[in-house]
């Protein structure tokens, strides 16, 4: 057997099978490997897989962990014995090789009942509520909440306290909001939970402040007004009033207090007290007020003065304390109220959220009256607990493993005679999920932990470090181990340097100087948005060079090294658009700058990693077009639509009918001129037909389907925009999932919060990746650039702070009281420390070279990364060199040759020979595609004779007709008159009066005639779209509206509604243009039903009449027509 490097021994000894291990794993050291290494080991050594349970912190690692899993035992089912054999030894399973058991691992994973268990924490927690329902106290088919689901919860629940009995505490808590709203209040309450739900009584919260049990307003006066406060100020204001320009200002202040009391004490604090900017900030002013001068004036009450002004600096962080406990005790009693009604709605509808299922979890673990049975049932369930990520697990979460884990610690349960593990891998410098709740320092209390607790095990916690990178080159790492040196506190402290695996590989790390701010960069014409960055903005410059970077790079084919194979010896290749990943610290404008810059000249780039699916551009225009549909006197909406790549129109086109138009509404003028617009309309009233029947997914579908949506959105916006189309989608299903289905709803419901999706650009091909650092974890490339590295603003503190186990209501930072400012700044220092291990994660991703740059201000204390990297590379003996932005630093290591030879495992790919087919010119573009509407067909539409009504009012009459002969049947026939009104009840077509009952007659006459009655069943189809080509006018395209479409066997019957006021007696005597359009649907429908017999009627609506028309006639009509 060959002997194994370090790097290996240390993945073999972590991944044996029979011992406890806490493994700390620095950036590119294997773990995933590690932990599929573990798990086949354990299946080999005969491990039944539905007794292993490995926790992931993203259903990716989860997927990808499988997946790894699966394939490793797929090779080895097929394997020939030797290859198999050294396989199983590289892994470290030399002992008792058993070739035919390796081979039926991979069925005997496939065939587990439930699947291996790989799979986030949360996963198993609803996995674990569903089997224990009763005792977890849920519902047995409890769905997962989604987020705007419960934003909607949550705003209703609001509004319903508003108006309830105890109104009083939501008015206690909205006197202390000034710009927080009450969605962001509630969501904090929600997700702060547990330390809301018992109930806090004012002692505790007295406690928490500081101050003594009982201590109120009157002693807090006592404390601030001495006696004799008063007189002194009775003497001190005319003696302020006499004195310098600084006693002047105290007395403006003062000359109109006569009796002070706590209102005043604010004030007074500003006068006797200095200020926080002073070196001892908000201490009395001894000695300095008044002045000398002035001092020298009341020297009789100076002591007194000097007594009070100590007794106001005493009594300043009592005050401050007395309003947080104010407000901490209308926190709670909000809480208190809002929760109980939070829960109450999600239990009635069967709700979790992702928080409710950790905590559920948790508290079933741990219920003393059932704890026992749930353990004993799992515990014939789970031998071997592997945590992927552990320093992104929250205390919450690890209550639940230890609880999990605890009779394996205790070496007892439902199998003691087995053996049993916990295996936990993580690296606390790369503890960046804060905001998710994680905890680095829960990473090393638990190791302390478990540690302690199989000391007296026959198989003590095996603590390991994965110290080599298989990632990155020597230099890079150097960096890395030079920069964090003596950051213990940001979880940098205590072990191993980085050691490269690939000490032969070559690195360069480039240090960009910074792009400076310009006096003036807003160059913008006063035509430009307002939010667009001016060309001379730095950030706009940085992103432009950086973009140009790339590009002469990839012109040049500049070289970057490649290993050969697992040889350990470089050579070198081209650079490619995949090998660029740019990582910024948050979506800012330079963000989006480099996407943009990048566009422009044409580089393939992966686009955003994240999208906001409401602000899409394909997104806000289906919205667009959907609002119109839910709202037709929405004409901004329809607006906006039309000029989506979705209908086309430019704004010349759009101007002419806005501006032309006689009527207010854009929707009427649009149908008005349907005969200029007829493929707009055409689908605008399909979609209108269609929305009060189709639900809001199936709509959009149809837009995107049938109305070839998507493909004229992609073609317009790039395939990006497939992502948020999709997303769109998605949120249609959640919401007819959880709700009533309408368009209106789900309009109402997409506005309740702001989607984001996430892209999974590890898999974008070829193509340069722009992302955050968050959203790099786990991912690596060759070239990493980190253009935002300068001054960041100091972190974000929540409105909410921990306070013990509690939570209080953060004032602004000068009215903090001493506990509520400590706590600030643990939570300020929390953050900063995880700045630093966001830079590490930053750092690390890069394989051989690291591109430093920054733009704007880098801040005066030394703590943006550009100063760290900096500083970091001088002390390296870094050299000058000129780059894009001027002159800066590099360092190299290794044999970095610009004309070395072309690694030969790097091939670049064939180009294929294209089929002459696509060099030949192209042909003459097609003439403009045109559909006409039967009714634009020529000839007469009425009798000679027809009077009363203009073109116009004939037209809106019949629109009248239609629309009540469409929905009428609908109802009963005992509805119809409150039916009709509301049909006619507004919009150009609206009736009223003698009009609507004269219309109702009509229409009435139609539907009760018993001859009539088969085209008005259910059988018979209403309002059948068609389209067509017919060779009769010349091969032109016609879309039309059949009013009712009867199929009967081989006969399919197309009838035509007509309100016409002059009838003919015969089929020969109909007016040429209605023949021709009963022939143009005669014509398509034989298209559409080859081999039927198809038949077309005129049902006059005057005197209820149904007149067939001879096929010879109508087809004969339309070859005679003339058209457009």
């Amino acid at each position: 057997m060959p002997a194994r490097d370090e790097a290996t021994e240390r993945q073999i000894r972590a991944a044996t099978p029979d011992l406890s291990t806490w493994l700390s794993a620095n950036a590119g050291s294997g773990k995933t490997r590690v932990l599929t290494d573990r798990v086949a080991r354990l299946l080999l050594s005969g491990v039944d897989p539905q007794r292993i349970l490995c926790l992931t912190y993203t259903k990716a690692a989860a997927s990808e962990m499988q997946n790894r899993l699966f394939r490793r035992l797929g090779e080895w089912a097929m394997l020939p014995d030797d290859d198999l054999r050294n396989a199983l030894i590289s892994l470290g399973a030399e002992e008792d090789v058993r070739l035919g058991a390796a081979r039926t691992l991979f069925a005997k994973a496939i065939e587990t009942p439930g699947g291996l268990k790989i799979q986030t924490i949360h996963s198993f927690c609803a996995g674990l509520l569903r089997r224990f329902p009763l005792e977890a106290g849920v519902s047995p088919q409890f769905t997962e909440a989604e987020e705007r689901a419960a934003t909607l919860l949550r705003a209703e629940i609001v509004e319903s306290l508003a108006e309830g009995p105890q109104s009083h505490r939501l008015a206690a808590v909205a006197a202390h909001l000034t710009d927080e709203s009450f969605d962001q209040l509630t969501r904090d309450i929600a997700g702060n939970a547990d330390a809301f739900r018992s109930g806090i009584g004012d002692e505790e919260i007295h406690r928490l402040l500081g101050l003594p049990v009982g201590f109120d307003d009157a002693q807090l006066a006592d404390l601030a007004f001495p006696p004799g406060a008063s007189a002194v100020l009775s003497a001190l204001v005319p003696a302020l009033a006499q004195g310098s320009t600084n006693d002047k200002k105290a007395w403006d202040k003062l000359k109109d207090l006569t009796a002070p009391g706590l209102p005043d004490l604010p004030m007074l604090e500003g006068v006797f007290l200095t200020g926080k900017g002073a070196k001892e900030p908000f201490s009395a002013k001894i000695g300095s007020f008044p002045t000398k001068a002035t001092a020298s004036t009341i020297t009789d009450i100076l002591p007194d003065l000097d007594a009070w002004m100590r007794a106001v600096e005493e009594a300043r962080p009592l005050r401050l304390a007395l309003a947080a406990a104010r407000r901490m005790r209308a926190l709670a009693d909000f809480a208190d109220l809002f929760l109980s009604a939070y829960e109450t709605a999600k239990q009635q509808r069967g709700w979790l959220d992702f928080d409710d299922l950790i905590t559920r979890a948790r508290d079933l673990l741990s219920d003393p009256t059932v704890a026992a049975w749930v353990l004993y049932r799992l515990d014939g369930g789970i031998d071997h607990i592997l945590v992927d990520e552990a320093q992104d697990t929250s205390p919450v979460q690890w209550e639940v493993i230890e609880r999990l884990a605890r009779e394996f610690t205790a070496g007892e349960g439902a199998r003691a005679d087995r053996v049993r593990t916990i295996f936990v891998v993580g690296d606390k410098k790369q503890s960046i999920y804060s905001f998710q709740g994680a905890d680095p320092e829960a990473f090393d209390r638990m190791r302390a932990d478990f540690a302690a607790r199989l000391a007296a095990s026959p198989r003590p916690l095996q603590v390991l470090e994965l110290a080599f990178s298989f990632r990155s080159a020597p230099v890079v790492l150097g960096l890395v181990d030079t920069v964090f040196e003596g950051r213990d506190a940001a979880g940098f402290g205590g072990e191993e340097p980085h050691r490269a695996f690939k000490a032969a590989m070559p690195g360069r790390v480039d240090l960009w100087p910074v792009v400076e701010k310009v006096d003036d960069p807003d160059d913008r014409a006063w035509t430009d948005p307002v939010d667009q960055l001016g060309q001379n903005d730095h950030r706009v410059r940085l992103a432009g060079e950086v973009a140009a970077e790339i590009e002469r790079m990839l012109r040049e084919k500049v070289r970057i090294p490649q290993e050969q194979g697992h040889s350990g010896t470089f050579g070198m290749r081209s650079v490619r658009p995949g090998d660029f990943l740019i990582l910024v610290q948050r979506r800012s404008e330079l963000f989006h700058e480099i996407i943009r810059a990048c566009k422009e000249r044409g580089l393939p780039i992966a686009g955003a990693d994240r999208l906001k699916v409401g602000a899409e551009l394909a997104v806000r225009d289906l919205a667009a077009l959907l609002s119109f549909l839910a709202t037709p006197e929405d004409d901004l909406s329809l607006a906006v639509a039309l000029k989506s790549p979705l209908f086309g129109w430019d704004e010349q086109r759009l101007f002419d009918l806005a501006h032309r138009r006689e009527t207010t509404r854009l929707w009427p003028a649009l149908r008005e001129r349907r005969e200029e617009f007829p493929e707009t309309f055409a689908m605008l009233d399909d979609l209108r037909f269609q929305t009060d029947f189709l639900r809001p997914y199936e709509l959009i579908e149809r837009i995107l389907t049938r109305h070839d949506g998507r493909r004229r959105l992609l073609a317009r916006l790039g395939e990006e925009a497939e992502d948020g189309i999709d997303a769109l989608l998605d949120q249609a299903l959640a919401y007819e999932r959880s709700s009533v289905p309408s368009l209106t709803g789900f309009l109402v419901w997409m506005e309740a919060g702001e989607l984001e999706i996430k892209r999974q650009l590890d898999s974008a091909g070829d193509r340069i990746r722009v992302m955050t650092v968050h959203g790099a974890k786990g991912l690596e490339s060759p070239i990493v650039i980190l253009p935002d590295t300068g001054a960041r603003r100091p972190p974000n503190v929540d409105r909410l702070l921990p306070l013990g186990d509690r939570m209080a209501w953060a004032p602004p930072v000068d009215e903090m009281p001493p506990p509520l400012a400590a706590a600030r700044a643990g939570l300020v220092e929390t953050r900063r420390n995880e700045n630093e291990r966001l830079l590490y994660v930053a750092l690390t991703r890069a394989e051989s070279w690291l591109i430093v740059a920054a733009a704007g201000d880098l801040g005066k204390d030394g703590a943006a990364w550009h100063d760290r990297v900096r500083v970091a590379l001088e002390s390296m003996g870094a050299e000058t060199q000129a780059f894009p932005t001027g002159q800066g630093l590099r360092l190299e290591g290794g044999d970095w040759l610009a004309d070395a030879v072309e690694a030969a495992t790097v091939a670049e790919a064939p180009i294929p020979q294209l089929d002459p087919f696509f060099e030949r010119p192209a042909g003459p573009p097609p003439e403009r595609f045109t559909t006409l509407s039967p009714s634009d067909l020529g000839g007469a539409k009425a009798l000679p004779g027809e009077a009363g009504l203009d073109e116009a009012q004939a037209k809106r009459r019949g629109r009248q007709v239609h629309t009540l002969l469409e929905h009428l049947p609908l109802f009963p026939a005992a509805s119809w008159e409150d039916t009709a009104a509301r049909l006619l009840s507004d919009g150009p077509d609206g009736a009223e009066g003698e009009e609507l009952t004269l219309l109702l007659d009509e229409a009435r006459r139609v539907l009760t005639r018993d001859t009539l009655a088969p085209l008005f069943t259910g059988e018979a189809l209403a309002e059948v779209p068609v389209s067509a080509t017919l060779p009769q006018i010349g091969g032109k395209r016609i879309h039309g509206v059949i009013d009712r479409l009867v199929i009967d066997g081989d006969r399919v019957l197309a009838v035509d509604f007509k309100t016409n006021a002059v009838l003919p007696d015969r089929a020969e005597d109909v007016p040429d243009g209605l023949l021709a359009q009963m022939g143009a649907y005669a014509v398509a429908l034989e298209q559409v039903f080859p081999g039927k017999r198809i038949e077309t009627a005129i049902l006059w609506t005057r005197n209820a009449t149904l007149m067939p028309l001879p096929h010879d006639i109508v087809v004969a009509a339309l070859a005679a027509t003339s058209t457009p």
